[in-house]
């Protein structure tokens, strides 16, 4: 079996609800050590993307995919103790969480996976944050990045609430803000003014290195 068969599989199977295969194959690929973020990547990830592309399209719905989510947790949590994490002396410091109004975690979660195995410290604020909480943690830890997720168009406009928070409280140079989910594209941080959209966790680290100036 070749990685891109394994990796298909992987995704089918995450589709389909079927937890015992997921454990079964996400071993398996350690077995042909295959790095873990490649598993999750292309694997689980691309499996959930699915899921949600079924969602759009109303074949799935909220119990599916909160099964899907569960089936994907247990393929997470057989790789990530084999993510090969960075090791960094003046760490990148990143407040994340999902806005207020929205408990959609799977995509935050994500990112912190794959931002801490990047040597990135993370404070994971969890979901449905109030607004101000993003703003006072990043004062407490003195991080770099505030990173808010939202997977419901009625909590978007949450996000730029907090940039206008910051705004107001004559803050805004202290921090980049960056911003995902699915209905978030470009032209809405455009919109906002927030320093970085993405797409997914891979793409979050990159930015997140870039902007720091790592």
């Amino acid at each position: 079996m070749n990685e891109e068969s394994l990796f298909q599989q992987i995704s089918e199977a995450v589709v389909e609800m079927e937890d015992e295969l997921v454990e079964e194959l996400c071993n398996k690929s350690l077995e042909f050590s295959i790095p873990a973020e490649k598993t999750i990547t292309k694997g689980l990830v691309a499996g959930m993307d699915r899921v949600g592309q079924l969602y759009e399209e109303q074949e799935y719905f909220l119990p599916e995919v909160l099964t899907c989510s569960d089936t994907l947790n247990i393929g997470l949590d057989i790789l990530k103790p084999h993510i090969s994490t960075e090791i960094s002396d003046n760490p990148i410091k990143v407040v994340i969480g999902v806005v207020e109004g929205d408990t959609h975690d799977i995509g935050k979660n994500l990112v912190k996976i794959m931002t801490e195995s990047a040597g990135i410290e993370v404070y994971d604020l969890g979901r449905d944050v109030p607004l101000k909480n993003f703003i006072t943690v990043a004062e407490e830890v003195k991080a770099n990045f505030i990173c808010m997720s939202t997977l419901m168009t009625t909590t978007m406009m949450g996000m730029k609430t907090v940039i206008d928070m910051l705004k107001e409280y004559n803050i805004r140079d202290k921090y980049k803000v960056m911003i995902g989910g699915g209905p978030i594209s470009q032209r809405f941080a455009d919109e906002i003014g927030a320093d970085a959209y993405t797409v997914d966790a891979n793409e979050a680290v990159k930015r997140i290195k870039l902007l720091a100036g790592n």
